[in-house]
């Protein structure tokens, strides 16, 4: 996250959300020049510098794009990390970690290893004066009878390939934190989801003049809605307290609601009817029709409930002053 393709203000809130919500935001920015919600593909080779050595965070596409920096960006914030790379496979990734130690090395692995990162450890990382001692790791005390003063790398799988055996993550850090050693882990199996509808809020908020929902039973055709609908869907339109100037000043401060028209992606969007999707019909049509000044829209996407309704309920605080 070096390059000023993210801004701070946007990379910290992401990092503080919940995991559904950084799986659609984490890396995600409208495009600075354009406006577009979804960044574009990168498919350029070079970059032009402002000046000698000046750059906005990339020079060549071999060693970073805008697009593999939101792919980063996002797998290291479902991940809990810091920084991400991207390789074009997991030998890439074993091939580059096990280059990175100085030769005379040694790496502890957990014996039930996947068959391909085994062989690179015998066949390559040896060749390459890396030595690897695998041990069972049902117990991570059995690392400390294997480690040496060059013991520089500890790598675990968790569950392990393909006899689906677990590793104590915490134990093993606490091995490695303690001699000062490197810890790898391979979480293919199980992604950042697993190892690491909204709730309408907004009906309660004194804030809310009223809300327009067919999952709700203040709906006045609720009853038909759950007779010939699956489902409510993730659209719901409310009336802020207030009027077109406070409806603005709600769409301004909202975090993860992005102001743009349309619906039905990820993301979660929200607009004004009024002066966007419906600003071309005539003013005595949109009120005949309830499409007031202070009527919001919302498409709600797949983040975090909780943080979409902080999110809204933030909003309306900084909005509606009681």
């Amino acid at each position: 996250m070096s390059a000023k393709y993210f801004t701070n203000d946007h990379v910290e809130h992401v990092l503080q959300a919940k995991f559904g919500t950084r799986a659609v935001h984490a890396g995600q920015h409208p495009d600075p020049v354009t406006g577009a919600v979804i960044p574009p593909l990168s498919l350029s080779t070079t970059f032009k510098q402002h000046g000698a050595g000046e750059h906005n965070g990339f020079d060549y596409s071999r060693s970073g794009n805008p697009s593999r920096l939101a792919f980063e960006t996002a797998v290291a914030a479902l991940e809990g990390a810091k920084y991400g790379l991207a390789f074009s496979s997991g030998s890439a990734t074993t091939a580059t970690i096990v280059n990175s130690l100085p030769a005379g090395s040694h790496i502890v692995s957990v014996n039930d290893v996947y068959g391909g990162t085994y062989r690179y450890f015998t066949k390559v990382a040896s060749a390459l004066g890396v030595e690897v001692t695998f041990v069972d790791l049902k117990d991570a005390s059995n690392i400390e009878s294997v480690i040496r003063p060059n013991t520089k790398l500890i790598w675990v799988e968790t569950p392990t390939n393909p006899t689906l055996r677990l590793v104590d993550i915490k134990a093993v850090a606490e091995v490695a934190h303690k001699h000062n050693t490197k810890l790898v882990v391979d979480n293919t199996f199980m992604s950042p989801f697993f190892q690491n509808p909204i709730s309408l809020a907004l009906e309660a908020s004194p804030r809310v003049e009223n809300v327009i929902y067919p999952g709700l039973p203040s709906h006045p055709q609720h009853d038909l809605a759950k007779r010939q609908q699956k489902g409510f869907g993730g659209m719901i339109s409310f009336r802020i307290k207030g009027d077109l100037a406070t409806a603005n000043a709600f769409l301004r401060n909202v975090k993860f609601f992005t102001l743009a028209e349309s619906l039905g992606g990820v993301e979660s969007l929200c607009e004004l009817p009024a002066t966007m999707t419906h600003g071309a019909v005539a003013a005595a049509d949109r009120a005949a029709l309830g499409i007031t000044e202070n009527l919001i829209r919302l498409s709600v996407g797949i983040e975090d409930t909780e943080d979409l309704v902080q999110d809204i309920l933030a909003a309306l605080e900084a909005a509606v002053k009681l």
